[in-house]
C-alpha cells in the first residue's frame, strides 16, 4: 500500500483495539503486536509527523482520517484473506499469518477483482 508493512500493520492494530475501546495507548499496541514499548514509540512518533495519527494529552491514540481510511483499508484485506484462506481449508493460525502478508503487497486490482470474484 503506501506506508509499508510495519507501519501499516501499527494502524491497523490501533483501529482493530478502537473497535474494542476508545481508549488505546502505545503499551496497548506494544502488547497486541508484542513489540517493545520503544518501537511502539518510534513508530507513533513517525506516523504523528505524517500526520496519520495523533495523541492526544494523557498519551491516548487517535486515527487521524487519513490513518483511519488506510488501517480500514489494510483491515479490510486482512478479514477477506483470512476468510477466503480459510474457507479454502488452511488452518486459522496460518491463514491469519498469511492474510497479515498479503493485505500489504497485492495491488488494488488485483485485490478488487479477487474480491468480486470470491465474494
Amino acid at each position: 500500500m503506501e506506508l509499508g508493512k510495519s507501519k501499516e500493520d501499527y494502524l491497523k492494530a490501533i483501529f482493530i483495539l478502537q473497535l474494542k475501546s476508545s481508549n488505546v495507548h502505545s503499551v496497548n499496541v506494544a502488547e497486541y503486536l508484542g513489540v517493545s514499548k520503544a518501537s511502539v514509540s518510534v513508530a507513533m512518533k513517525q506516523l504523528r509527523s505524517k500526520d496519520y495519527i495523533a495523541m492526544d494529552d494523557g498519551g491516548g491514540l487517535h486515527l487521524r482520517p487519513k490513518g483511519h481510511l488506510l488501517a480500514s483499508q489494510v483491515y479490510e484485506r486482512y478479514k477477506f484473506f483470512t476468510k477466503l484462506f480459510s474457507q479454502m481449508g488452511v488452518p486459522i493460525e496460518i491463514a491469519k499469518k498469511d492474510a497479515c502478508s498479503i493485505e500489504h503487497v497485492i495491488s488494488n486490482e488485483s485485490y478488487e477483482k479477487l474480491k468480486c470474484a470470491f465474494a
